[in-house]
């Protein structure tokens, strides 16, 4: 029997973040907010969700700040 399953993060951009100043590299910019998690894939079909957390990211250096969902 052959079954065929991977294991990987996914990432789901949500729309326009927050104004902030990131503290890396020090830029004022409207930061974008995403969710990721990790999944469980059988057959290309994901199967389990879990570490499910919500960024907002810097454009400008990737930065990325966790923040609370919407």
């Amino acid at each position: 029997m052959f079954v065929l399953f991977g294991v990987g993060d996914s990432r789901d951009e949500l729309g326009p973040g927050a104004t902030r100043t990131c503290p890396r590299c020090h830029n004022t910019t409207t930061w974008t907010r995403v969710r990721t998690s990790r999944r469980l894939t059988v057959f290309f079909v994901p199967v389990l969700r879990w570490r499910r957390r919500e960024l907002e990211v810097c454009g400008i250096c990737g930065t990325a700040t966790e923040v609370g969902p919407a």
